[in-house]
């Protein structure tokens, strides 16, 4: 799936009892996808949020990912789009981001 998108949040999201007595190795993630930079500073509903049960592992190819040790969330900023594909129970993020140009110096 590819999004035209500005930033994303990812994170855990919280398992029922049932799954986890069924399965520990799996848990149920989301993608938040926003048409705006630093989305967990504004009070802006995501324009579409994506579910995803039983992933064990999610690769992140090329980007600049910033990590909410507050809420254990990763944020992506400076997106043109990303396209999230699974892979099993995997998922694989890539994507285009513009990173500006006092940032690639340091």
């Amino acid at each position: 799936m590819k999004h035209k998108v500005k930033s994303i949040i990812m994170g855990r999201m919280k398992r029922d009892k049932k799954a986890k007595d069924k399965d520990d190795m799996f848990r149920p993630c989301f993608i938040a996808l926003y048409d705006i930079n630093d989305p967990h500073l504004k009070a802006k509903a995501p324009k579409q949020i994506l579910e995803f049960k039983k992933v064990d592992k999610v690769n992140l190819d090329n980007f600049r990912v910033n990590y909410l040790l507050a809420g254990n969330d990763l944020v992506i900023n400076n997106l043109v789009h990303i396209e999230v594909v699974r892979k099993g129970n995997q998922l694989v993020l890539n994507g285009r981001q513009k990173i500006p140009l006092l940032k690639r110096l340091f």
